[in-house]
């Protein structure tokens, strides 16, 4: 163990000891990747009868699924999500892909398209920007980046996004047009937003009058447990407190079926969806009805989607646990990490000391050992402490997610110790 209080000696000795482990760890030649939280094979492999789809391919009202049109998407997908994502069905769209490309979609048509209560296009604001929870979704920062979207970090505590923070750059300065939110096991650190923190998003007070909430609920069915997270239902409480058009509601099956054959979901207030099928009837005739009906047919229902889960569940829970008792076993107690123990989601996050994180990450490249990028999980790539570091256990092999983050400890101990040394 590594104690901060140890003498320059003692130091010396454990630096010296984690130097050749990391020696010897180089040594090995290991190809590991840690860094997207995709699915495994054997999670893929879990709805291969999508592939099977035999006629008739009409929907539940008749109608032939071959042909254009249906712009919401099939009604029957949608009541499978709409309490998952806690969206009416009249008020949820079934769309293209992955979430990602509607998200891309809804800041393009508010920056060309004056969103309802908007006095003008995004495009024709003299600054737009986004409120950034972090550490955060490195995918959320790249869109903004993308458009000119100015991007203001907002600290992430477990309940959420610090709202305190939130509350006064919100009302304070008209720019500020949007907040990006995980609400349910956030990427990275698996955070569960509290009942209140959705309560003072849908109520507080905005300057911009067209202020959205982009609620990328991405991981609102992947529980690790038996007991389920829940969230409150952000759409009513806007409602309830007059601010019916804030929340913009995302979710897709990218991490349930196919990740790259997957389906992808909006939600809104009628106004919203009613803007939002205005400018999408301009760039598309209808969406994927045929994949959206091997959607249906293989999952059936909400029960459905309930066990299909859990056997996700079942293949990537054992690969989170063996991150927390390896972590527990190699740093415990010697003040050089601290981690996340999520119940659910697809990422943990790692705290090593303050200068630390792209240290550790560059070693354990050395090593053969692929990471995230360290200030990835910060707006710009820049983390100003350079001490958080995302862990994605899910598509690798448990072995080598056990070997992994094997190496990954002992990148941490010699780079830890360094630093002690250096401190002195």
């Amino acid at each position: 163990m590594t104690d901060p209080a140890a003498s320059i000696e003692e130091l010396t000795v454990q630096r010296d000891r984690a130097r050749q482990d990391h020696a010897d760890l180089v040594a090995r030649g290991l190809k590991l990747d840690l860094t997207r939280g995709k699915p495994s094979q054997r999670q893929l492999d879990l709805a291969d009868e999508l592939l099977d789809l035999r006629a008739p391919v009409v929907s539940a009202d008749g109608t032939d699924l071959r042909n254009y049109g249906g712009l919401q998407g099939l009604a029957e997908l949608r009541a499978i999500f709409s309490g998952a994502l806690q969206v009416p069905v009249a008020q949820l769209l079934a769309a293209g892909n992955s979430s990602l490309e509607l998200m891309h979609d809804a800041l393009v048509f508010a920056l060309l398209g004056a969103v309802p209560g908007a006095e003008r296009r995004w495009v024709d604001e003299p600054e737009v920007a986004f409120l950034c929870p972090v550490p955060g979704y490195d995918r959320h920062f790249a869109l903004c980046e993308r458009f000119g979207i100015t991007l203001i970090p907002v600290p992430m505590t477990p309940d959420g996004p610090d709202m305190a923070v939130v509350e006064r750059l919100a009302a304070e300065d008209p720019k500020v047009k949007g907040i990006w939110c995980v609400p349910k096991y956030s990427n990275p650190d698996g955070a569960v937003y509290a009942d209140e923190t959705v309560r003072r998003l849908a109520a507080m007070t905005t300057a911009a009058p067209d202020f959205r909430i982009f609620w990328d609920n991405a991981y609102a069915v992947h529980h690790l447990t038996d007991e389920p997270a829940e969230i409150a239902d952000l759409l009513a409480l806007c409602a309830e407190h007059g601010n019916p058009d804030r929340p913009f509601v995302f979710g897709s099956t990218s991490k349930i079926t196919f990740a790259g054959g997957g389906v992808g979901f909006f939600g809104s207030s009628p106004a919203n969806v009613e803007w939002w099928l205005g400018h999408t009837a301009k760039r598309s005739i209808g969406p994927d009805k045929i994949n959206q009906l091997r959607h249906v047919r293989f999952l059936r229902d909400q029960d459905g989607l309930r066990e299909h889960m859990r056997r996700h569940a079942a293949l990537i829970r054992p690969k989170f646990e063996a991150v927390h008792k390896i972590l527990s076993t190699e740093l415990g107690g010697t003040g050089l990490a601290s981690w996340t123990n999520p119940a659910g989601g697809y990422f943990i996050s790692l705290q090593v000391p303050e200068g630390c994180a792209r240290a550790v990450v560059a070693k354990a490249k050395e090593a053969g050992i692929a990471l995230t990028p360290a200030g990835a999980t910060h707006p710009y790539g820049d983390d100003p402490t350079d001490s958080v570091i995302r862990i994605a256990p899910t598509y690798p092999e448990l072995a080598e997610v056990e070997a992994a983050i094997t190496g990954l400890a002992t990148c941490v101990r010699l780079v830890g110790t360094e630093k002690l040394l250096a401190d002195r």
